[in-house]
């Protein structure tokens, strides 16, 4: 899945440009860039608790925003200090855009301790949803189908989604995959309701 992966390239291109400027020596002008994995766990909030890191969260989403990308939602931040972001709208940006976007937000970033390219592990309420689904999914026209695991890919707002070999011959026109959709959209709406930032953020 191709999820994420203009963060990472963003990221590796602010890493070459902060490692250039480190190579010109002490005289020269300017500081380095950071990158998204330079930061430490709980530097954000500067002894503040989550209270002061929601605070940053949501600057560095308000910068992200304005430097363009107008959907991108504030990420939420858990009791326990799990961050989830639902990272779609950059993911679906351009590579252009989406570099403009980390270099101009890069401090605020590093501010807040986020890390847009990792997504915590699934809660029990979404797996349990997503159990549920897999069930059903199994039972009516879906025998490939997987239980979910905390260790399993999801997207935030759309659930755990089907791996390739999940999905039977016909991908979702086939007869196997119409059924299990209409038989089981209850299962498979409490999934995506699971996944939803609200819900994530209540599982801390």
């Amino acid at each position: 899945m191709a999820s994420k992966s203009l963060w990472l390239v963003a990221a590796a291109a602010l890493a070459s440009s902060a490692m250039l400027a480190a190579c010109g020596g002490s005289g020269g002008g300017g500081a380095t860039v950071p990158t998204v994995a330079a930061t430490t766990s709980g530097s954000a909030a500067g002894g503040g608790g989550n209270q002061s890191r929601a605070g940053a969260l949501h600057a560095a989403a308000a910068c992200i925003r304005e430097h363009g990308i107008p959907n991108y939602q504030d990420p939420v931040l858990t009791p326990n200090g799990q961050v989830y972001t639902d990272s779609r709208p950059f993911d679906n940006a351009s590579a252009a855009v989406s570099t403009a976007v980390l270099s101009a937000c890069q401090t605020l970033i590093v501010r807040a301790d986020f890390h847009p390219d990792s997504e915590p592990p699934a809660p029990p309420q979404l797996v349990q949803a997503g159990v549920l689904a897999a069930e059903c999914e199994r039972l009516h026209g879906l025998p490939n189908v997987t239980d979910p695991t905390a260790q399993s890919n999801y997207t935030p707002g759309h659930g755990f989604g089907l791996s390739g070999n999940e999905v039977p011959a016909g991908g979702k026109l086939s007869p196997g995959f119409q059924e299990a959709l209409h038989a089981c959209h209850r299962q498979l709406d409490a999934e995506i309701r699971a996944s939803t930032l609200g819900s994530l953020g209540s599982d801390g």
